[in-house]
């Protein structure tokens, strides 16, 4: 698939709307900070703020926050092991997003009810010194018949090799750093 074709994914960590403003509305949003919390109303202004803009946000690991606060849907990480139904009591149009890194997270994701799987690490980057590769990767995204988004160490030197995967979109987590 062309890569302009795939849905784009990019994380963020403060409420700041100046830091997306100015991103296209085809980027969608998956706010992830685990170190602070955010008072219910912050959030949902934040939520009002990129409805406004028509623009898709997902709050990371908070199912029940994400679907009072209207949220698009949620993103369950992988270290998120709860064999829970995250689709349980939703809206119709609400999402379910997850990571795994391997075959037997990948099954834990299906169990969960994730409707989109984000697979991680593909390529080699500063932070992983393990990657999965296009091969790998590949081999993983197989037993899934969910959608699929590569994650991890994409860059403009190495976008254009997504065109090889059977992908629905890609993720970048420092996208907004560059």
């Amino acid at each position: 698939m062309h890569i302009n074709n795939l849905e784009f994914f990019t994380y963020i960590n403060s409420l700041n709307q100046d830091s997306i403003i100015n991103l296209d509305k085809k980027v969608q949003i998956i706010f992830r900070n685990y170190k602070q919390e955010f008072a219910n109303q912050e959030l949902k202004k934040f939520v009002n703020f990129c409805k406004k803009q028509n623009r898709k946000i997902y709050l990371s690991n908070n199912f029940e926050k994400a679907k009072n606060l209207g949220f698009d849907g949620v993103y369950i990480p992988s270290f998120n092991k709860l064999l829970k139904n995250y689709k349980l009591g939703t809206r119709k149009n609400f999402t379910t997003l997850g990571s795994a890194h391997n075959i037997r997270e990948l099954i834990i994701k299906k169990k969960q009810n994730i409707n989109t799987v984000f697979i991680s690490p593909l390529f080699k980057n500063k932070n992983k010194k393990n990657y999965l590769g296009v091969i790998k990767f590949s081999l993983i995204a197989k037993n899934s018949k969910n959608k699929i988004i590569a994650l991890g160490g994409i860059n403009h030197k190495n976008k254009n090799m997504l065109s090889l995967l059977n992908i629905n979109g890609y993720a970048a987590i420092s996208y907004l750093n560059k």
